[in-house]
């Protein structure tokens, strides 16, 4: 196996998956900036590596398979993090319905490639709207502070539980285009 360029930025942000959580470990004041900055070097390679594949042709099923997974545990590890900073119900639900529906979904594209129907729940739009919104609201909760008195938590809350809301949505148009699949 040749390793390309979005495959080495998909490695890459799964190796910034532990440096991550320890930055969030490091004590204040730096720990929320800098895991904001590795965070969005994360989001942003995830965005680069699938520009890359397509761009200069280098999509490989090893890439297609571990692009997903990389993304998958960053986020995890992210929500479960902010659920130690905000503990609670409030980011508790969001995060609990965010990484179900990534193990659901993922479940599902396994199975329906075992049968030969993949296809049938590829990525689509309104997950992509998900993914951003759950990124911005990823950043805006670990910065935890206002800017130029934008309360940047607050508005990180409402985005958080409106990637929650779009992840279910999405979850269920999944759900529904297998069993049309399998119907």
């Amino acid at each position: 196996m040749t390793l390309t360029l979005p495959t080495a930025l998909t490695l890459f942000r799964i190796v910034l998956i532990p440096v991550f959580g320890l930055c969030f470990l490091l004590p204040p004041p730096w720990t929320n900036l800098l895991t904001v900055a590795v965070f969005a070097l994360a989001a942003i390679t995830d965005w680069l590596d699938g520009y890359l594949a397509r761009r200069l042709n280098q999509s490989s099923d090893f890439g297609a398979f571990l692009d997903p997974v990389a993304d998958k545990l960053m986020v995890a590890v992210a929500l479960v993090a902010l659920v130690a900073v905000y503990p609670g119900l409030w980011m508790a639900i969001p995060a609990a319905v965010i990484i179900g529906r990534e193990i659901a979904v993922s479940a599902l594209r396994e199975w329906m490639a075992e049968i030969g129907k993949r296809a049938s729940v590829a990525v689509n739009q309104m997950g992509k709207l998900k993914t951003v919104a759950q990124m911005a609201a990823i950043l805006m909760l670990l910065y935890r502070e206002p800017i130029l008195g934008i309360p940047i938590p607050e508005i990180g809350f409402v985005l958080v539980w409106i990637a929650a809301l779009l992840t279910l949505y999405s979850a269920y148009v999944y759900m529904r285009a297998a069993l049309e699949v399998l119907d």
